[in-house]
């Protein structure tokens, strides 16, 4: 082995390792919230009531039409400031809020992929078969028994695959959380790599961890697929 293999290896290895932990750390829980916030958009956006639904069709086309960059800068760095503003407005003295890097870089995954699933939901409600809405409602179900029992069970089923897509794409979105300075793989390398000049073997490294990442993932959620016997 090259000598500027070995010392990549050896040196930059264990600081990969530990940002692995950072990555899996942020997709894990960036994208439970990014679920949970697409399911509860996708429901209001459906709902009978307009202004409502208008107020989330502009929220969601506000996140959809920014990049996660900018969304993850204005919450990091932005929001800690309107938010310190409204209190003095408020007649509440400064408070110094300040956001750590890992959850403005999780919130700003969660609110951003929570946009894009949301649509998936939305869309995937709106296949399910009006007919099974009218059979709960003639058994006695109330409308909310019948979305939260028949209706949203189907549509998180039939989500899977693009569920699945957004996981992997996730992970290495993660790589950008590098700009807020959340010290995850991209950071670490770059740190690496500019003070070792060891540019080739580093960023090969870096691409091989998130090769091994994302693979077995994407393998992962194919077994799932076939397990349920969902067709894309």
């Amino acid at each position: 082995m090259d000598l500027k293999w070995k010392d990549a290896f050896v040196t930059l290895g264990p600081s990969l390792l530990q940002g692995v932990v950072v990555v899996l750390q942020a997709t894990f829980f960036g994208f439970i919230l990014a679920t949970i916030i697409g399911l509860l958009v996708a429901i209001c956006r459906l709902s009978k009531h307009k202004p409502l639904r208008a107020i989330f069709v502009v929220i969601v086309e506000i996140i959809r039409g920014t990049p996660l960059l900018v969304q993850l800068f204005y919450i990091y760095y932005v929001i800690p400031i309107l938010l310190d503003g409204l209190l003095k407005a408020l007649g509440s003295g400064s408070a110094n809020i300040q956001f750590s890097a890992l959850s403005a870089g999780i919130a700003g995954l969660a609110i951003n992929y929570g946009a894009y699933i949301s649509e998936v939901f939305r869309s995937a409600i709106l296949t399910i078969d009006t007919g099974q809405k009218e059979s709960g409602l003639a058994l006695g179900f109330t409308e909310q028994q019948v979305l939260r029992k028949i209706i949203i069970p189907q549509a998180l089923r039939n989500s899977i695959p693009v569920l699945g897509n957004y996981l992997v794409m996730m992970i290495k979105d993660t790589s950008l959380l590098a700009v807020i300075s959340v010290s995850e793989l991209l950071l670490r390398t770059q740190t690496y790599a500019s003070q070792t000049f060891e540019t080739v073997e580093s960023y090969t490294m870096l691409a091989v961890v998130y090769l091994i990442l994302s693979l077995p993932l994407s393998h992962l959620m194919k077994m799932i697929e076939n397990k349920f016997h969902i067709v894309r």
